[in-house]
Protein backbone atom coordinates (compact mmCIF):
# COMPACT_ATOMS: atom_id res chain seq x y z
CA UNK A 1 0.00 0.00 0.00
CA UNK A 2 1.24 3.43 -1.17
CA UNK A 3 2.04 5.84 2.31
CA UNK A 4 2.20 9.94 0.79
CA UNK A 5 3.74 12.64 2.78
CA UNK A 6 1.86 13.63 5.84
CA UNK A 7 -0.22 16.89 5.39
CA UNK A 8 -2.35 18.91 7.94
CA UNK A 9 -5.64 18.60 7.33
CA UNK A 10 -7.18 16.36 4.51
CA UNK A 11 -10.92 16.58 3.68
CA UNK A 12 -12.80 13.89 2.21
CA UNK A 13 -15.14 15.20 -0.07
CA UNK A 14 -15.27 18.44 -2.96
CA UNK A 15 -18.81 19.52 -2.23
CA UNK A 16 -20.37 22.51 -0.68
CA UNK A 17 -19.35 22.04 2.56
CA UNK A 18 -15.50 20.40 1.88
CA UNK A 19 -14.61 23.01 -0.81
CA UNK A 20 -15.69 25.72 1.95
CA UNK A 21 -13.72 24.58 4.81
CA UNK A 22 -10.91 24.46 2.07
CA UNK A 23 -11.38 27.83 1.16
CA UNK A 24 -11.36 29.26 4.77
CA UNK A 25 -8.39 27.31 6.25
CA UNK A 26 -6.61 27.76 2.91
CA UNK A 27 -6.56 31.78 2.56
CA UNK A 28 -6.11 32.39 6.53
CA UNK A 29 -3.68 29.73 7.42
CA UNK A 30 -0.63 28.27 6.43
CA UNK A 31 -1.80 25.01 6.79
CA UNK A 32 -1.34 22.46 4.31
CA UNK A 33 -5.35 21.55 2.87
CA UNK A 34 -5.49 18.45 1.03
CA UNK A 35 -9.46 18.01 -0.68
CA UNK A 36 -10.24 14.15 -1.63
CA UNK A 37 -13.30 13.34 -4.39
CA UNK A 38 -13.99 10.20 -5.85
CA UNK A 39 -15.92 11.78 -8.93
CA UNK A 40 -14.39 14.07 -11.60
CA UNK A 41 -13.96 17.60 -12.27
CA UNK A 42 -16.79 19.59 -13.78
CA UNK A 43 -15.73 22.26 -16.50
CA UNK A 44 -17.94 25.21 -17.04
CA UNK A 45 -18.31 24.70 -20.80
CA UNK A 46 -19.88 21.19 -19.78
CA UNK A 47 -23.10 23.37 -18.20
CA UNK A 48 -22.85 25.55 -21.65
CA UNK A 49 -22.94 22.31 -23.66
CA UNK A 50 -25.26 19.90 -21.72
CA UNK A 51 -28.79 21.23 -21.74
CA UNK A 52 -30.01 18.22 -23.00
CA UNK A 53 -33.08 16.64 -20.77
CA UNK A 54 -32.15 13.08 -21.71
CA UNK A 55 -28.76 12.83 -20.36
CA UNK A 56 -29.34 15.07 -17.20
CA UNK A 57 -32.79 15.24 -16.19
CA UNK A 58 -33.77 11.68 -17.14
CA UNK A 59 -30.41 9.60 -17.58
CA UNK A 60 -29.47 11.43 -14.32
CA UNK A 61 -25.79 12.03 -15.36
CA UNK A 62 -24.66 14.50 -12.77
CA UNK A 63 -25.66 11.59 -10.65
CA UNK A 64 -23.14 8.54 -8.53
CA UNK A 65 -23.30 5.78 -10.57
CA UNK A 66 -25.65 3.24 -8.84
CA UNK A 67 -24.36 0.63 -10.11
CA UNK A 68 -20.95 0.73 -8.56
CA UNK A 69 -22.20 1.62 -5.13
CA UNK A 70 -25.86 1.96 -3.50
CA UNK A 71 -27.75 1.52 -0.07
CA UNK A 72 -29.97 -1.21 1.01
CA UNK A 73 -33.51 -0.14 2.21
CA UNK A 74 -35.94 -1.56 4.16
CA UNK A 75 -39.24 -0.47 6.30
CA UNK A 76 -38.51 -2.20 9.71
CA UNK A 77 -36.05 -3.49 11.49
CA UNK A 78 -37.87 -6.86 10.53
CA UNK A 79 -37.69 -6.34 7.12
CA UNK A 80 -35.47 -7.81 4.94
CA UNK A 81 -33.36 -5.29 2.89
CA UNK A 82 -33.00 -5.14 -0.56
CA UNK A 83 -30.69 -3.13 -3.12
CA UNK A 84 -32.02 0.18 -4.43
CA UNK A 85 -31.02 -0.57 -8.36
CA UNK A 86 -32.44 2.72 -9.50
CA UNK A 87 -32.50 6.13 -8.23
CA UNK A 88 -36.21 7.64 -7.19
CA UNK A 89 -36.29 9.02 -3.76
CA UNK A 90 -33.17 11.11 -3.80
CA UNK A 91 -29.85 11.87 -6.05
CA UNK A 92 -26.77 12.16 -4.73
CA UNK A 93 -24.35 13.97 -7.37
CA UNK A 94 -21.12 12.84 -8.24
CA UNK A 95 -17.78 14.73 -8.74
CA UNK A 96 -16.69 18.07 -7.93
CA UNK A 97 -19.20 20.24 -6.44
CA UNK A 98 -21.38 16.95 -5.59
CA UNK A 99 -25.22 17.64 -5.12
CA UNK A 100 -24.62 21.49 -4.84
CA UNK A 101 -23.99 21.86 -8.42
CA UNK A 102 -27.25 20.37 -9.88
CA UNK A 103 -29.27 21.47 -6.50
CA UNK A 104 -32.41 23.99 -6.86
CA UNK A 105 -30.60 26.51 -4.93
CA UNK A 106 -33.70 27.33 -2.63
CA UNK A 107 -31.77 28.47 0.71
CA UNK A 108 -34.15 28.76 4.08
CA UNK A 109 -32.71 29.19 7.26
CA UNK A 110 -34.28 27.52 9.82
CA UNK A 111 -36.52 28.58 12.56
CA UNK A 112 -35.17 29.61 16.23
CA UNK A 113 -37.63 26.95 17.48
CA UNK A 114 -36.36 24.15 15.34
CA UNK A 115 -32.81 24.36 17.50
CA UNK A 116 -34.50 23.51 20.23
CA UNK A 117 -36.98 21.32 19.42
CA UNK A 118 -37.38 19.10 22.32
CA UNK A 119 -37.38 21.40 24.78
CA UNK A 120 -40.08 23.69 23.62
CA UNK A 121 -42.19 20.93 22.26
CA UNK A 122 -42.14 20.34 25.75
CA UNK A 123 -42.75 23.12 27.66
CA UNK A 124 -45.53 24.24 25.47
CA UNK A 125 -47.48 20.96 25.04
CA UNK A 126 -45.92 18.37 27.80
CA UNK A 127 -43.87 15.42 26.73
CA UNK A 128 -47.30 13.52 25.97
CA UNK A 129 -47.38 15.19 22.58
CA UNK A 130 -43.94 13.94 21.00
CA UNK A 131 -44.74 11.09 18.92
CA UNK A 132 -44.38 7.43 20.75
CA UNK A 133 -41.04 5.79 19.70
CA UNK A 134 -39.17 9.32 19.02
CA UNK A 135 -35.66 10.57 19.22
CA UNK A 136 -35.97 13.88 19.49
CA UNK A 137 -33.31 16.06 20.84
CA UNK A 138 -32.25 20.10 21.11
CA UNK A 139 -28.81 20.84 18.81
CA UNK A 140 -27.05 21.92 21.60
CA UNK A 141 -27.02 25.82 19.23
CA UNK A 142 -29.31 28.28 19.24
CA UNK A 143 -30.50 30.47 16.32
CA UNK A 144 -29.32 33.69 17.62
CA UNK A 145 -25.74 31.96 17.82
CA UNK A 146 -26.17 30.90 14.40
CA UNK A 147 -27.18 33.59 13.17
CA UNK A 148 -24.22 35.95 11.91
CA UNK A 149 -23.01 32.78 9.89
CA UNK A 150 -26.22 32.65 8.28
CA UNK A 151 -25.56 35.90 6.73
CA UNK A 152 -22.17 35.13 6.02
CA UNK A 153 -23.60 32.10 4.39
CA UNK A 154 -25.33 34.10 2.28
CA UNK A 155 -23.42 37.01 1.24
CA UNK A 156 -20.92 34.16 -0.25
CA UNK A 157 -23.62 32.47 -2.41
CA UNK A 158 -25.24 36.04 -3.15
CA UNK A 159 -28.98 34.38 -1.68
CA UNK A 160 -31.98 36.55 -3.50
CA UNK A 161 -35.28 37.61 -1.48
CA UNK A 162 -36.87 39.65 1.00
CA UNK A 163 -35.87 39.87 4.39
CA UNK A 164 -39.24 39.40 6.52
CA UNK A 165 -37.71 40.27 10.42
CA UNK A 166 -35.19 42.41 10.53
CA UNK A 167 -33.52 43.16 13.76
CA UNK A 168 -36.64 41.58 15.49
CA UNK A 169 -39.05 43.66 13.93
CA UNK A 170 -41.45 42.46 11.07
CA UNK A 171 -41.03 43.27 7.09
CA UNK A 172 -43.95 43.37 4.99
CA UNK A 173 -43.60 41.23 1.90
CA UNK A 174 -40.63 38.98 3.22
CA UNK A 175 -41.12 36.13 5.37
CA UNK A 176 -42.62 37.30 8.62
CA UNK A 177 -42.32 34.01 10.79
CA UNK A 178 -38.64 34.02 10.00
CA UNK A 179 -35.69 34.51 13.07
CA UNK A 180 -34.34 37.68 13.31
CA UNK A 181 -32.02 38.82 10.79
CA UNK A 182 -29.15 41.07 10.84
CA UNK A 183 -29.37 42.25 7.16
CA UNK A 184 -31.73 42.04 4.34
CA UNK A 185 -30.61 39.78 1.94
CA UNK A 186 -27.64 40.51 -0.78
CA UNK A 187 -29.97 40.92 -3.43
CA UNK A 188 -33.45 41.19 -4.57
CA UNK A 189 -35.86 38.97 -4.52
CA UNK A 190 -36.13 36.97 -8.44
CA UNK A 191 -38.88 37.85 -10.84
CA UNK A 192 -42.28 36.52 -10.39
CA UNK A 193 -43.42 34.06 -12.53
CA UNK A 194 -47.17 33.76 -13.57
CA UNK A 195 -48.40 30.90 -11.98
CA UNK A 196 -46.03 32.09 -8.63
CA UNK A 197 -48.40 35.45 -9.40
CA UNK A 198 -51.57 33.71 -8.48
CA UNK A 199 -50.34 31.86 -5.69
CA UNK A 200 -49.42 34.79 -3.90
CA UNK A 201 -52.53 36.68 -4.97
CA UNK A 202 -54.54 33.61 -3.72
CA UNK A 203 -52.87 33.44 -0.35
CA UNK A 204 -52.94 36.81 0.27
CA UNK A 205 -56.63 36.75 -0.26
CA UNK A 206 -56.85 34.05 2.05
CA UNK A 207 -55.46 36.10 4.58
CA UNK A 208 -51.71 34.67 4.57
CA UNK A 209 -48.33 35.78 4.25
CA UNK A 210 -46.74 35.30 1.10
CA UNK A 211 -42.94 36.01 0.44
CA UNK A 212 -40.46 34.81 -2.47
CA UNK A 213 -38.38 32.17 -2.32
CA UNK A 214 -34.99 32.53 -0.94
CA UNK A 215 -32.69 31.68 -4.12
CA UNK A 216 -29.09 30.56 -4.62
CA UNK A 217 -29.39 32.41 -7.64
CA UNK A 218 -29.05 36.11 -8.41
CA UNK A 219 -31.01 38.26 -9.22
CA UNK A 220 -28.83 40.38 -10.85
CA UNK A 221 -25.10 40.42 -11.35
CA UNK A 222 -23.12 39.98 -7.97
CA UNK A 223 -20.19 40.20 -6.58
CA UNK A 224 -19.32 38.44 -3.13
CA UNK A 225 -17.20 39.13 -0.22
CA UNK A 226 -14.10 36.57 -1.86
CA UNK A 227 -14.79 39.13 -5.04
CA UNK A 228 -16.27 36.47 -7.15
CA UNK A 229 -18.18 38.01 -9.25
CA UNK A 230 -21.58 36.18 -10.89
CA UNK A 231 -24.03 36.79 -13.39
CA UNK A 232 -27.81 37.32 -12.60
CA UNK A 233 -30.15 34.56 -13.68
CA UNK A 234 -31.76 34.82 -17.25
CA UNK A 235 -34.90 32.15 -16.05
CA UNK A 236 -33.73 28.99 -18.51
CA UNK A 237 -35.34 26.43 -16.57
CA UNK A 238 -32.39 24.24 -16.58
CA UNK A 239 -31.50 24.30 -12.87
CA UNK A 240 -32.12 20.93 -10.66
CA UNK A 241 -30.58 18.35 -12.46
CA UNK A 242 -28.50 20.68 -13.79
CA UNK A 243 -25.27 22.89 -13.58
CA UNK A 244 -25.89 26.53 -14.65
CA UNK A 245 -24.40 27.62 -18.11
CA UNK A 246 -23.92 31.44 -16.85
CA UNK A 247 -22.68 31.06 -12.94
CA UNK A 248 -26.01 32.73 -11.85
CA UNK A 249 -26.61 29.65 -9.50
CA UNK A 250 -24.27 29.05 -6.70
CA UNK A 251 -22.40 26.09 -7.05
CA UNK A 252 -19.24 25.21 -5.43
CA UNK A 253 -17.55 25.43 -8.44
CA UNK A 254 -18.72 28.78 -9.77
CA UNK A 255 -18.61 30.18 -6.02
CA UNK A 256 -15.84 28.85 -3.93
CA UNK A 257 -13.42 27.16 -6.17
CA UNK A 258 -12.20 30.18 -8.05
CA UNK A 259 -10.96 31.45 -4.67
CA UNK A 260 -9.07 27.94 -4.01
CA UNK A 261 -7.76 28.29 -7.65
CA UNK A 262 -5.04 31.25 -6.44
CA UNK A 263 -3.92 28.93 -2.92
CA UNK A 264 -1.12 27.92 -2.95
CA UNK A 265 -1.07 25.20 -0.05
CA UNK A 266 -4.29 23.55 -1.27
CA UNK A 267 -4.96 21.20 -3.41
CA UNK A 268 -7.91 19.20 -5.12
CA UNK A 269 -7.18 15.00 -5.95
CA UNK A 270 -10.04 13.65 -7.67
CA UNK A 271 -10.65 9.67 -8.62
CA UNK A 272 -9.99 9.30 -4.56
CA UNK A 273 -12.57 6.63 -3.22
CA UNK A 274 -11.88 6.80 0.32
CA UNK A 275 -12.57 3.86 2.34
CA UNK A 276 -11.29 4.17 5.88
CA UNK A 277 -10.50 6.92 8.32
CA UNK A 278 -7.79 5.55 10.35
CA UNK A 279 -7.28 6.38 14.42
CA UNK A 280 -5.55 5.39 16.72
CA UNK A 281 -5.02 6.19 20.69
CA UNK A 282 -7.98 8.92 20.08
CA UNK A 283 -6.80 10.69 17.24
CA UNK A 284 -7.26 10.59 13.83
CA UNK A 285 -4.08 9.89 11.70
CA UNK A 286 -5.35 10.09 8.19
CA UNK A 287 -7.43 7.85 5.97
CA UNK A 288 -7.17 5.20 3.67
CA UNK A 289 -8.04 5.63 -0.58
CA UNK A 290 -8.35 3.87 -3.71
CA UNK A 291 -7.03 6.05 -6.27
CA UNK A 292 -7.80 6.55 -9.93
CA UNK A 293 -5.20 4.05 -10.75
CA UNK A 294 -6.79 1.44 -8.84
CA UNK A 295 -3.82 1.80 -5.99
CA UNK A 296 -4.47 1.61 -2.36
CA UNK A 297 -3.01 4.78 -0.39
CA UNK A 298 -2.73 5.58 2.55
CA UNK A 299 -2.91 9.93 3.71
CA UNK A 300 -1.85 10.63 6.96
CA UNK A 301 -3.07 14.13 8.13
CA UNK A 302 -2.98 16.27 11.46
CA UNK A 303 -6.81 16.77 11.08
CA UNK A 304 -9.03 15.05 8.82
CA UNK A 305 -12.71 15.77 7.83
CA UNK A 306 -15.72 14.29 6.26
CA UNK A 307 -17.51 16.15 4.33
CA UNK A 308 -19.25 14.44 2.22
CA UNK A 309 -22.91 13.55 1.48
CA UNK A 310 -24.91 12.38 4.73
CA UNK A 311 -25.24 8.87 3.64
CA UNK A 312 -21.68 8.90 2.83
CA UNK A 313 -20.25 10.78 6.29
CA UNK A 314 -22.02 7.88 7.82
CA UNK A 315 -20.94 4.83 6.05
CA UNK A 316 -17.29 5.63 6.26
CA UNK A 317 -17.62 6.36 9.96
CA UNK A 318 -18.93 2.82 10.26
CA UNK A 319 -16.49 1.42 8.28
CA UNK A 320 -13.91 2.64 9.67
CA UNK A 321 -14.89 1.36 13.06
CA UNK A 322 -15.73 4.80 15.02
CA UNK A 323 -19.15 4.24 16.40
CA UNK A 324 -18.79 4.89 19.92
CA UNK A 325 -21.38 3.44 21.91
CA UNK A 326 -23.68 2.57 18.91
CA UNK A 327 -24.55 6.55 18.20
CA UNK A 328 -23.83 6.15 14.48
CA UNK A 329 -26.49 6.33 12.30
CA UNK A 330 -29.09 7.09 14.39
CA UNK A 331 -31.83 9.93 14.03
CA UNK A 332 -32.10 9.19 9.76
CA UNK A 333 -34.59 11.70 8.25
CA UNK A 334 -35.94 12.86 4.96
CA UNK A 335 -38.24 15.42 3.70
CA UNK A 336 -41.46 15.31 4.19
CA UNK A 337 -41.67 16.41 -0.21
CA UNK A 338 -45.04 15.62 -1.02
CA UNK A 339 -47.25 17.57 -4.12
CA UNK A 340 -49.70 18.85 -2.45
CA UNK A 341 -52.15 19.52 -4.83
CA UNK A 342 -51.88 19.47 -8.64
CA UNK A 343 -54.33 22.16 -10.33
CA UNK A 344 -55.57 22.44 -13.85
CA UNK A 345 -56.52 25.59 -15.16
CA UNK A 346 -58.27 27.23 -18.80
CA UNK A 347 -54.74 29.65 -19.64
CA UNK A 348 -51.52 29.14 -20.39
CA UNK A 349 -49.24 29.40 -17.34
CA UNK A 350 -45.45 29.44 -19.62
CA UNK A 351 -44.27 27.13 -17.34
CA UNK A 352 -41.33 26.56 -19.36
CA UNK A 353 -39.51 29.56 -17.59
CA UNK A 354 -38.02 30.02 -14.57
CA UNK A 355 -35.58 28.51 -12.44
CA UNK A 356 -35.13 26.55 -9.45
CA UNK A 357 -35.95 29.12 -6.62
CA UNK A 358 -38.23 31.47 -8.97
CA UNK A 359 -41.29 31.01 -6.86
CA UNK A 360 -43.49 32.43 -3.60
CA UNK A 361 -44.26 30.45 -0.32
CA UNK A 362 -46.28 30.79 2.55
CA UNK A 363 -44.90 29.79 6.10
CA UNK A 364 -48.25 30.35 7.77
CA UNK A 365 -48.51 26.94 8.67
CA UNK A 366 -44.30 26.23 9.66
CA UNK A 367 -42.83 25.14 12.33
CA UNK A 368 -45.10 26.38 15.68
CA UNK A 369 -46.08 29.17 14.20
CA UNK A 370 -49.64 27.87 14.57
CA UNK A 371 -51.23 26.86 17.39
CA UNK A 372 -50.79 22.99 17.58
CA UNK A 373 -53.15 23.05 20.61
CA UNK A 374 -55.99 20.92 18.74
CA UNK A 375 -54.10 19.09 16.19
CA UNK A 376 -53.12 15.32 15.57
CA UNK A 377 -49.93 16.20 14.85
CA UNK A 378 -47.02 18.73 16.01
CA UNK A 379 -44.64 21.12 13.41
CA UNK A 380 -45.46 21.73 9.73
CA UNK A 381 -43.68 22.88 6.72
CA UNK A 382 -43.79 25.49 3.95
CA UNK A 383 -46.32 25.39 1.00
CA UNK A 384 -44.84 26.75 -2.00
CA UNK A 385 -44.99 27.11 -5.77
CA UNK A 386 -41.78 27.17 -7.52
CA UNK A 387 -41.39 28.13 -11.18
CA UNK A 388 -38.13 25.60 -12.07
CA UNK A 389 -38.99 25.12 -15.67
CA UNK A 390 -41.09 22.32 -16.34
CA UNK A 391 -39.09 20.34 -19.15
CA UNK A 392 -41.26 18.40 -21.66
CA UNK A 393 -39.89 14.85 -21.12
CA UNK A 394 -40.44 14.60 -17.35
CA UNK A 395 -43.76 16.39 -17.11
CA UNK A 396 -45.85 15.80 -19.90
CA UNK A 397 -48.82 13.48 -19.70
CA UNK A 398 -49.92 14.73 -16.18
CA UNK A 399 -53.95 15.14 -16.78
CA UNK A 400 -56.73 15.85 -14.24
CA UNK A 401 -59.13 12.91 -13.06
CA UNK A 402 -61.72 14.01 -15.76
CA UNK A 403 -59.12 12.70 -18.49
CA UNK A 404 -60.12 8.85 -18.09
CA UNK A 405 -57.81 7.46 -20.71
CA UNK A 406 -54.34 6.89 -19.65
CA UNK A 407 -53.35 6.24 -23.91
CA UNK A 408 -54.40 6.55 -27.13
CA UNK A 409 -55.25 9.67 -29.02
CA UNK A 410 -57.51 10.81 -26.08
CA UNK A 411 -54.69 10.73 -23.70
CA UNK A 412 -52.22 12.44 -25.95
CA UNK A 413 -54.35 15.83 -27.08
CA UNK A 414 -55.29 15.93 -22.91
CA UNK A 415 -51.78 16.06 -22.42
CA UNK A 416 -50.93 18.45 -24.96
CA UNK A 417 -53.49 20.22 -23.55
CA UNK A 418 -52.92 20.42 -19.42
CA UNK A 419 -48.83 20.57 -20.28
CA UNK A 420 -48.71 24.32 -19.91
CA UNK A 421 -51.67 24.36 -17.95
CA UNK A 422 -50.98 22.32 -14.65
CA UNK A 423 -49.33 23.65 -11.64
CA UNK A 424 -48.40 21.83 -8.39
CA UNK A 425 -48.49 23.29 -5.17
CA UNK A 426 -45.91 21.79 -3.00
CA UNK A 427 -45.20 20.92 0.71
CA UNK A 428 -42.10 20.39 2.43
CA UNK A 429 -42.51 20.10 5.80
CA UNK A 430 -40.48 18.47 9.17
CA UNK A 431 -39.82 14.70 9.38
CA UNK A 432 -39.47 14.14 13.27
CA UNK A 433 -36.51 11.48 14.34
CA UNK A 434 -37.64 8.15 15.44
CA UNK A 435 -35.25 5.45 17.14
CA UNK A 436 -36.18 3.25 14.30
CA UNK A 437 -35.28 5.29 11.77
CA UNK A 438 -31.43 4.72 11.45
CA UNK A 439 -28.63 3.29 8.93
CA UNK A 440 -26.43 0.55 9.59
CA UNK A 441 -23.91 -1.74 7.21
CA UNK A 442 -25.83 -4.35 5.48
CA UNK A 443 -25.01 -7.66 6.52
CA UNK A 444 -25.63 -9.35 2.97
CA UNK A 445 -24.59 -6.60 0.17
CA UNK A 446 -21.11 -4.86 -0.35
CA UNK A 447 -20.06 -2.59 -3.02
CA UNK A 448 -17.30 -3.29 -5.65
CA UNK A 449 -14.40 -3.18 -2.95
CA UNK A 450 -15.97 -5.65 -0.83
CA UNK A 451 -17.13 -3.17 1.50
CA UNK A 452 -20.20 -3.54 3.20
CA UNK A 453 -23.22 -1.12 1.89
CA UNK A 454 -25.04 1.44 4.07
CA UNK A 455 -28.57 0.13 5.33
CA UNK A 456 -31.55 2.36 5.35
CA UNK A 457 -34.23 1.44 7.98
CA UNK A 458 -36.89 3.71 7.28
CA UNK A 459 -41.08 4.37 7.23
CA UNK A 460 -42.94 7.31 7.90
CA UNK A 461 -45.05 8.02 10.95
CA UNK A 462 -48.70 8.68 11.50
CA UNK A 463 -47.53 12.31 13.07
CA UNK A 464 -46.32 13.10 9.58
CA UNK A 465 -49.11 11.11 7.80
CA UNK A 466 -51.61 13.49 9.86
CA UNK A 467 -49.11 16.55 8.64
CA UNK A 468 -48.98 16.12 5.00
CA UNK A 469 -53.34 15.30 5.06
CA UNK A 470 -53.43 18.78 6.52
CA UNK A 471 -51.56 20.42 4.02
CA UNK A 472 -52.61 18.85 1.53
CA UNK A 473 -56.22 20.04 2.32
CA UNK A 474 -55.22 23.91 2.65
CA UNK A 475 -53.07 23.39 -0.90
CA UNK A 476 -56.54 22.67 -2.68
CA UNK A 477 -57.86 25.76 -0.99
CA UNK A 478 -55.35 27.59 -2.40
CA UNK A 479 -55.69 26.31 -6.02
CA UNK A 480 -59.02 27.03 -5.82
CA UNK A 481 -58.53 30.76 -4.60
CA UNK A 482 -55.96 30.89 -7.66
CA UNK A 483 -58.88 29.78 -10.36
CA UNK A 484 -57.94 26.34 -11.11
CA UNK A 485 -60.68 24.53 -12.75
CA UNK A 486 -59.70 21.27 -10.95
CA UNK A 487 -57.98 20.05 -8.48
CA UNK A 488 -56.01 16.77 -7.63
CA UNK A 489 -55.20 16.41 -4.20
CA UNK A 490 -52.48 14.44 -2.88
CA UNK A 491 -53.32 11.08 -1.97
CA UNK A 492 -51.45 10.71 1.24
CA UNK A 493 -48.16 9.55 3.10
CA UNK A 494 -48.56 5.30 3.33
CA UNK A 495 -45.18 3.74 3.39
CA UNK A 496 -41.85 5.57 2.97
CA UNK A 497 -41.88 4.92 -1.23
CA UNK A 498 -37.89 4.73 -2.64
CA UNK A 499 -38.99 5.47 -6.22
CA UNK A 500 -40.80 8.19 -5.63
CA UNK A 501 -38.39 11.58 -5.89
CA UNK A 502 -38.91 13.69 -2.73
CA UNK A 503 -35.17 15.44 -2.19
CA UNK A 504 -31.91 14.78 -2.09
CA UNK A 505 -32.43 16.45 1.70
CA UNK A 506 -31.17 13.50 4.41
CA UNK A 507 -29.77 13.73 7.04
CA UNK A 508 -28.71 12.22 10.49
CA UNK A 509 -26.07 9.62 11.20
CA UNK A 510 -23.64 11.83 12.82
CA UNK A 511 -25.70 13.96 15.25
CA UNK A 512 -24.90 17.22 17.02
CA UNK A 513 -25.87 17.53 20.76
CA UNK A 514 -24.79 19.85 23.89
CA UNK A 515 -23.31 16.41 25.74
CA UNK A 516 -21.68 13.11 24.18
CA UNK A 517 -24.25 10.72 25.68
CA UNK A 518 -26.75 11.78 23.13
CA UNK A 519 -24.65 12.50 20.00
CA UNK A 520 -21.54 11.59 18.19
CA UNK A 521 -20.33 15.32 17.88
CA UNK A 522 -20.46 18.79 19.62
CA UNK A 523 -21.95 21.97 18.57
CA UNK A 524 -18.08 22.35 16.23
CA UNK A 525 -18.97 19.40 14.54
CA UNK A 526 -16.03 17.69 16.88
CA UNK A 527 -16.04 14.19 17.43
CA UNK A 528 -16.17 13.77 21.08
CA UNK A 529 -13.85 10.72 21.62
CA UNK A 530 -11.28 12.15 18.71
CA UNK A 531 -11.04 15.65 18.76
CA UNK A 532 -8.68 16.12 15.62
CA UNK A 533 -12.05 14.55 14.07
CA UNK A 534 -14.65 16.56 12.00
CA UNK A 535 -18.09 15.77 10.68
CA UNK A 536 -19.24 18.52 8.10
CA UNK A 537 -23.08 18.73 6.64
CA UNK A 538 -26.21 17.62 7.33
CA UNK A 539 -24.86 14.15 8.99
CA UNK A 540 -25.31 16.45 12.09
CA UNK A 541 -28.44 17.76 12.25
CA UNK A 542 -30.23 15.78 14.72
CA UNK A 543 -33.88 16.06 12.47
CA UNK A 544 -35.11 17.96 9.69
CA UNK A 545 -36.78 21.14 9.64
CA UNK A 546 -38.55 22.25 6.85
CA UNK A 547 -36.65 24.33 5.38
CA UNK A 548 -33.79 22.77 2.97
CA UNK A 549 -30.71 22.34 4.52
CA UNK A 550 -28.25 23.57 2.74
CA UNK A 551 -27.52 26.83 4.36
CA UNK A 552 -28.02 26.04 7.93
CA UNK A 553 -25.12 23.41 6.40
CA UNK A 554 -22.65 25.93 5.17
CA UNK A 555 -23.44 28.34 8.65
CA UNK A 556 -22.26 25.19 10.81
CA UNK A 557 -18.85 25.07 9.06
CA UNK A 558 -18.51 28.52 8.61
CA UNK A 559 -18.57 28.39 12.62
CA UNK A 560 -16.33 24.92 12.60
CA UNK A 561 -13.65 27.39 10.44
CA UNK A 562 -13.86 29.86 12.71
CA UNK A 563 -13.14 27.63 16.17
CA UNK A 564 -10.32 25.75 14.04
CA UNK A 565 -8.61 28.80 12.63
CA UNK A 566 -8.99 30.90 16.36
CA UNK A 567 -8.82 28.12 19.06
CA UNK A 568 -7.44 24.85 17.77
CA UNK A 569 -4.54 24.88 16.10
CA UNK A 570 -3.07 27.26 18.66
CA UNK A 571 -4.39 24.32 21.62
CA UNK A 572 -5.63 20.89 19.79
CA UNK A 573 -8.45 19.43 21.95
CA UNK A 574 -11.92 20.12 22.60
CA UNK A 575 -13.95 22.92 21.47
CA UNK A 576 -17.14 22.61 23.38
Amino acid sequence: MKRLPEVDVVIVGGGWNGLLMAKELATRTSLSILVLERGGSHKPSEYVEGMDELDYGIRLKMMQDISEETVTFRHGPRDRSLPVRQYGSFLPGSGVGGSGEHWSGISYRYTPDAFELHSRTVEKYGANRLPEGHSIQDWGISYSELEPYYTRAEKMMGISGKAGNLHGKPVQGGNVFEGPRSEEYPTPPMKVPYLAALFRDATERLGYHPFPLPAATTSRAYKNPDGVSRAGCSYCGYCERFGCMIGAKAQPTNTVLPVLAHSRNFELRTGCRVRRTLRDAGHARGVTYVNAQGEEVVQPAGIVMLASWTLNNTRLLLLSGIDDAGKVGRNLTHHISIPAAMAFFEKPLNRFMGAGAAGIAINDFDADVFDHGKLDFIRGGSLYTVCYGFRPMANFGVTPASVKSTWGSEWKKASLHYYDRTGRISFYGEHLAYRDNYMDLDPTYKDRHGDPLLRLTLDWRDNERRMAAFMSRKAEQIAKEMGATEVTPFPGLKRYDATRYQSTHIQGGAIMGAKEGNSVVNNYLQHWQTPNLFVLGASAFPQNPSGNPTLTALALTYRTADAIIDRFIRNPGPLA
